[in-house]
């Protein structure tokens, strides 16, 4: 098919709050050698989106300075060598940004079919959620059968997809959150403890239960000396954001004489043949899951692609539980 020139889109005018989030037409792109241009019917909103509106979180060299990292749709046009797709396929995938517009370039190797029997609503809410948890909960973290988990944010994306593959593959599930209606939630996913972290002491909780073997955490700051005392021997922090900040003081004896490992990750700086190793193991481990209807992405709300300011603003209020959608088809 022949792609338009422009299209629309939702650009960043300048560095600040959601107001700043502005609709604009810009050129459509076409695909570099391995890539695919997708022709989006939906975006997932995500926590990175709103840093990088702040100014806080610079797209990687190359990328489109839109935001969006997550978006499903059909594919309209391949680039040289791509082979694994066909126009008119619908897939969902992974993006090193560009997602708040109607037409997005992402290398083929991060794109996904859509699970069976589900609408491309919920599918553009897969990738980024799906890469960052399976790549740090089971690849970094090493989460196995039998292991206690614990997530903190267990009413966001991350956390409702996190207590779901987490008990799907046989951990006991942990996770806090800031409200009953929050915990109702996350109880309803599968945890088997939900923590209102507002009363109640996650690291007495899980202490008394033997301590946790993996974490995964987005909060940082005061949680992080906090997360290691809630950890068995031999357990595992996962470190994925940092919403109190990045600094804290630690007593690494603890580290050390109970052999514990520190880790964590970002998503957007890898490697494009890392994020393509993560998508290989989503496709043979998770995406059958999907398709069986055995999980499922919980979603939250819904807006328009010119209405992405007030997305912007439902997902930093911190009242959603699940994903956040912007519909551009």
């Amino acid at each position: 098919m022949t792609l338009p020139d422009t299209m629309r889109a939702v650009e960043i005018s300048s560095y600040g709050g959601p107001e700043v989030l502005r609709p604009a037409n810009r050129p459509v792109p076409r695909p570099a050698e391995g890539e695919i241009v997708i022709r989006l019917a939906y975006a997932g909103v995500n926590r990175p989106d709103t840093l990088q509106r702040a100014g806080n979180y610079a797209p990687p060299p190359g990328a489109s300075d839109l935001p969006g990292l997550e978006g499903a749709g059909e594919v309209v046009a391949l680039g040289k060598g791509v082979t694994e797709w066909a126009i008119g396929d619908q897939a969902c995938a992974l993006l090193p940004g560009g997602g708040y517009a109607e037409y997005v370039a992402t290398p083929a190797a991060h794109a996904l079919p859509v699970p069976k029997g589900m609408d491309l609503r919920a599918a553009a809410c897969l990738p980024e959620t799906f890469f960052t948890v399976w790549s740090n909960v089971f690849m970094r973290g090493g989460l196995a059968s039998g292991e206690r988990f614990l997530v903190h944010g267990g009413s966001s994306g991350i956390g409702t997809t996190a207590i779901q593959l987490a008990k799907l593959f046989g951990a006991k599930v942990f996770a806090t959150a800031g409200s009953a209606e929050k915990c109702a939630a996350c109880a309803g996913l599968g945890a088997d403890r939900a923590i209102n972290y507002r009363d109640e002491d996650f690291v007495e909780i899980l202490r008394a239960a033997g301590g946790a073997d993996v974490i995964l955490d987005m909060v940082g700051g005061s949680y992080i000396p906090r997360n290691v005392r809630a950890l068995a021997d031999d357990g595992r922090l996962v470190q994925i954001a940092f919403l109190e900040g990045p600094k804290a003081e630690l007593n690494f004896a603890q580290v050390m004489v109970r052999r514990l490992t520190i880790t964590g990750s970002t998503l957007r700086p890898q490697s494009d043949l890392a994020k393509a190793a993560i998508a290989e193991q989503l496709a043979r481990n998770v995406w059958p899951l999907l398709s069986d209807g055995q999980i499922a992405p919980v979603m939250d709300s819904e807006y328009a692609l010119e209405d992405a300011a007030a997305a912007h603003a439902r997902m930093e209020s911190s009242a959603h539980i699940g994903k956040i959608v912007l519909r551009i088809g």
